[in-house]
């Protein structure tokens, strides 16, 4: 295993202070757990190995993170000495570095974990303790140094009143050499405050033992700010958010108000494409070139084609081709399968369904579990009537029909190509292509009966 890189991200804390029934580290950031933001960046980082160390709601964690990782679990928790020993069970064979971090700290990136491993290689360190300058250091491990050597790391709780007032602290991110953590981990003691295995004393008894411990010193503290309640976690998606919408403005997207802009870690957008504010853009999204985005909306999980508009809409799980127009006020969910150039119109629904080229369902439609040929003008409030009560049916509809205002299409049922449906119709068999049909009650006038009828009423209210 020699030359490549291992990682543990310590997991397994309740996160008190998030007042949740949700594991600390699955709170998201920016749509996606912290703990997963942490192991992305220890990815990028070249990280071949990651094991997780779960511990309260460890099947939850494992549910949500999958196959990708090795667990395991302490029980009971002792600390982070202790946990970072569960998780070098599964590294027993392991040589060289391995980055120790946890997965509370979402805004770590490849790079800073990269210096790590880059200034434990180049020194042939035991230890390289990643560390920042706080004018408020309160809450963090002072970092203290013997005649320029490191000498320990001092938690808040133990140090003296004159180690408080240092200001180089501890962000317990760590790069070690493996076969010297395992040596030294067996050697923490619980001699402190918490009563707890500390993994902050293991580069102190290393540095004791005559190994070389270094720090490396960050400029940008933010990017090792953990999470341990809701305002915080408020904060790290704000920082994240503004990288995220700087890479897509660099990358050729404009947003007209970037801090309205809501953009997932894994959406994609094409450029000169035009972000307008109060846009949500969620999940495995992709968004094509040319577009105008907003005002109003939220996508998620969906891709747009390029030279499309939405706006004022909701699109969930859905897929839409290239010059395609939604909304106001439309909604595409489960499947809807958009062909290129098909206009959704105001609080215009579409689910579980595909519709060709050119198709226009301008205004007040429901079309569900439905296949809408090429060409084909829906109606105002049409429906497609798809449930029963105990399962749901198909409509099919050729291409070229023209579906009359107010029309209810009762599945299963077929409209052929180039049929006309006229408005106010309820159709409850197929129609044959070119057919007419007319579902709906014949209309009688009879002369004089609303004179008639007026002098009845006024006579009762007389």
């Amino acid at each position: 295993m020699a030359n490549q890189v291992a990682g543990i991200i310590l997991a397994a804390g309740k996160g008190t202070r998030m007042k949740s029934e949700i594991p600390k580290v699955l709170h998201e950031v920016c749509g996606v757990p912290m703990v997963e933001l942490v192991a992305r960046a220890m990815r990028e980082a070249g990280v071949t190995k990651i094991v997780v160390v779960i511990g309260h709601g460890a099947e939850q964690v494992r549910a949500r993170l999958g196959d990708a990782y090795e667990y395991a679990v302490q029980d009971p928790p002792q600390g982070t000495g202790d946990a970072a020993r569960v998780g070098m069970t599964c590294l027993e064979d392991w040589e060289g570095p391995v980055i120790i971090s946890s997965g509370d700290t979402p805004l770590m990136t490849g790079e800073a974990l990269s210096a790590l491993v880059t200034a434990q290689a180049k020194d042939n360190a035991s230890a390289v303790v990643a560390t920042v300058r706080l004018p408020d250091p309160f809450g963090y491990g002072r970092v203290l140094w013997d005649n320029g050597r490191f000498s320990g790391i001092i938690e808040e709780k133990d140090a003296t009143p004159e180690q408080k007032k240092l200001d180089e602290v501890c962000v317990s991110v760590y790069a070690f050499d493996a076969a010297r953590l395992r040596a030294t981990l067996p050697k923490l003691q619980p001699n402190n405050a918490q009563g707890e295995y500390y993994l902050t004393d293991v580069p102190g008894i290393m540095s004791a033992e005559g190994d070389v411990v270094i720090t490396e010193l960050y400029d940008d503290f933010a990017l090792f700010t953990g999470v341990n309640d809701r305002v915080q976690l408020a904060g790290a998606s704000s920082v994240l958010r503004n990288r995220i919408n700087e890479r897509h403005m660099r990358n050729g997207v404009t947003m007209i108000d970037p801090t309205s802009v809501y953009i997932g870690l894994d959406v994609e957008i094409g450029n000169d494409t035009i972000v307008f504010p109060d846009s949500h853009l969620e999940g495995n999204t992709v968004i094509g070139s040319n577009c105008e985005i907003g005002p109003n909306i939220r996508i998620k999980d969906s891709h747009v084609g390029s030279g499309s508009l939405v706006h004022h809409s909701v699109v969930f799980d859905s897929k839409i081709a290239d010059m395609v127009r939604i909304g106001p006020y439309a909604t595409l969910r489960n499947g809807a399968d958009i062909g290129p150039k098909v206009k959704l119109g105001n609080f215009v629904e579409i689910k579980n369904s595909r519709l060709d080229e050119k198709v226009s369902v301008a205004h007040l439609s429901y079309i569900g579990d439905a296949t809408v040929g090429e060409y084909t003008n829906i109606g105002a409030g049409t429906i497609t009537c798809n449930y029963d009560g105990f399962a749901k049916h198909r409509t099919q509809i050729g291409k070229g029909a023209f579906i009359g205002t107010n029309s209810t299409l009762i599945a299963p049922v077929s409209i052929g190509d180039a049929a006309i449906i006229a408005a106010g119709s309820v159709i409850n068999r197929d129609v044959p292509s070119d057919a007419g049909a007319f579902g709906r009650s014949r209309q009688e006038n009879k002369d004089g009966w609303a004179t008639r009828w007026r002098g009845i009423r006024q006579g009762k209210e007389q």
